[in-house]
């Protein structure tokens, strides 16, 4: 609360002296009130037209539209702040910059290739269209390993860093003290001293309660490197385009991601809304590279200390499967995750199983899960049975049963919060990552993510979700009855959805 407090502090000043410039404005415009009402039916206008000529989700155009037709002023305002991409474009300029000046030129091999075309041409197609929209390629694991719970990966997480000899890098939507964070730090001070290049990276916003400068600077003093992404220092800040990505990357060797942020709730030694359940996986290989290149685009973006990266990549045919991992940008035309999920789960033909705290969807998804449904795929979808934030949670239940009247099955994890974020495909594809099924995880968020195909990860899930159901409750179709004014209220805020 102190950090909320001191940055709120920081910027007051600034907002004060917007609001009495605006109150000067509004005072002066009445005097010429019919000429501006005029001006901004016609700006309102320039503004519709060009949301809607906008190549994005229909159900963010319709949300802006309605705002801006009826508060013209305040809509155009706060879609200046949170709803234009132009306004990141010098972010995305500097992030595509850093990724041209690393000297990175891995690519899928044809061996590799040609493996997964035999054995799947569609899922080929799909991966080689993601792998070179991101410039990801697809590689062989040499190992990897799934955890079922965040407590379950902090020991490995703590035992490779402590082998570290060349670089840490780690970068986090949640970063806060407590026995997690301060596990970590204690090693990381220790590998500074024997000369391992150490930098932490972290989302201003997503820490905005937990980290802030002080602790920046006590990290400093020990040679450890850290700096916020898209910091919220005054007014003119932005609430979308966040780094929600999470990973840590040892000397290219192994790299640690999935839903777990570095907080004590996560290894459920800090309880806040019940247990606490969220998975996450690790990998080496050449894998690992694009984890790797990943970080080193971001950081690279943002820091004056550059990293300098060159591709050691292998190809070494010794693999646990296969494994395309990606991040996905708010400035991308086509979203990665997205595009994967529409293209994979309309093609299955047996299960779909999805591991997501929040559930907020847009009309393609809702129609291919139902579409799914009808055709006798088994879907099923795991959400917490103990909210984090009740407008969001109320806008899940909201979709839960709108899918649940169409033959989806739905399971509340009722012992508490479910924080992963997972896919389950048919019988040999899944993916594993940052990415939830909301609006913020699909279209305005730097994301990360992995899939893996013929891998035993792909087993460890299943068992994982399997087990989780069993300690879970199914919802039924007579959960779906509320009043009127419920539902009133339910289909009010789906409006709003693409901004929760």
């Amino acid at each position: 609360m102190k950090r909320i407090l001191s940055r709120i502090f920081t910027i007051l000043p600034a907002v004060l002296l917007q609001i009495i410039w605006y109150l000067l404005l509004l005072n002066w415009l009445n005097n010429i009130f019919p000429f501006i009402n005029e001006v901004l039916s016609i700006c309102a206008f320039i503004f519709v037209l060009h949301i809607a000529s906008n190549y994005t989700e229909s159900n963010y155009k319709l949300m802006w539209i309605l705002l801006i037709v009826l508060f013209p002023i305040l809509g155009a305002w706060l879609y200046i702040l949170c709803g234009e991409t132009r306004s990141t474009n010098r972010l995305n300029k500097n992030i595509e910059k850093a990724k041209m000046n690393l000297d990175v030129h891995d690519k899928t091999s044809e061996e590799l290739n040609e493996n997964i075309k035999q054995k799947d041409e569609h899922l080929f197609q799909t991966l080689n269209t993601i792998s070179k929209n991101n410039e990801m390629p697809v590689h062989y694991i040499k190992d990897c390993k799934y955890y079922s719970l965040g407590e379950s990966m902090f020991p490995d997480m703590l035992k490779a860093l402590k082998g570290a000899k060349k670089f840490i890098y780690m970068e986090y939507f949640i970063i806060e003290e407590g026995i997690f964070l301060n596990s970590m730090v204690d090693i990381f001070k220790e590998k500074e001293k024997e000369g391992v290049d150490v930098r932490v990276l972290y989302d201003d916003i997503g820490s905005i309660s937990t980290y802030s400068l002080h602790n920046i600077k006590e990290l400093n003093k020990y040679g450890i490197k850290c700096i916020p992404f898209n910091p919220a220092i005054f007014v003119k800040f932005q609430l979308n385009n966040r780094d929600h990505r999470k990973m840590l990357v040892i000397d290219n060797e192994i790299a640690f991601s999935g839903g777990v942020n570095i907080a004590d709730e996560y290894i459920n030694v800090k309880e806040k809304y019940g247990h606490w359940k969220d998975i996450g996986f690790s990998i080496t290989g050449d894998g690992v590279n694009n984890y790797t290149f990943m970080f080193a685009q971001i950081w690279n973006s943002i820091s004056n200390d550059k990293i300098q990266m060159t591709t050691n990549f292998e190809n070494r045919n010794e693999h646990n499967g296969y494994i395309l991992s990606y991040y996905d940008s708010p400035s991308n035309k086509v979203h990665t995750s997205r595009q994967f999920l529409l293209e994979t789960f309309y093609r299955a033909t047996k299960r779909i199983w999805i591991y997501t705290p929040y559930l907020i969807l847009d009309d393609s998804v809702v129609e291919c899960l139902c579409a799914l449904a009808r055709r006798n795929v088994d879907v099923r979808i795991m959400i917490p049975g103990i909210p984090d934030k009740k407008i969001v949670y109320r806008l899940t239940m909201s979709f839960a049963r709108q899918l649940l009247k169409e033959g989806i099955q739905i399971y509340q994890y009722t012992p508490g919060f479910l924080h992963a974020k997972a896919w389950l495909i048919d019988e040999d594809l899944c993916s594993i990552g940052t990415v939830n099924l909301d609006y913020r995880s699909l279209f305005l968020h730097y994301e990360c993510n992995s899939i893996f195909y013929q891998s035993s990860i792909f087993h460890s899930l299943k068992k994982d979700m399997e087990q989780t159901m069993e300690m879970s409750k199914q919802m039924k179709e007579e959960d779906c009855k509320q009043s009127i004014i419920k539902n009133l209220w339910d289909d009010f805020l789906r409006l709003f959805a693409p901004l929760l």
